[in-house]
């Protein structure tokens, strides 16, 4: 396996990785919020504190063109739970 050296695809790659973290220790918080549209709410400082993470370890020219860390949050966090009963589908 060959690892990339684009720095694009390394921010997405990490940013996929930091929100499985919070969705592997998180599923209940997560679930509740879905069901209650106060995911970001209930998340917030597991949010904050990958956020950090992410920021700490992507070049700052990537991070200012793309925020693949938001994106990852809607695509694996939202969009991966639409089995959760909510007002929000």
């Amino acid at each position: 396996m060959t690892v990339s050296t684009d720095p694009h695809e390394r921010a997405k790659r990490l940013a996929r990785l930091i929100v499985a973290d919070i969705i592997l220790y998180n599923q209940a918080k997560i679930d509740e919020g879905i069901k209650n549209d106060t995911l970001f709410g209930i998340l917030a400082e597991d949010i904050e504190v990958a956020r950090r993470y992410y920021e700490k370890h992507v070049d700052p020219a990537v991070a200012r063109e793309a925020n693949y860390f938001d994106l990852a949050l809607v695509d694996n966090l939202v969009k991966g739970r639409q089995e959760v009963p909510s007002k929000i589908w």
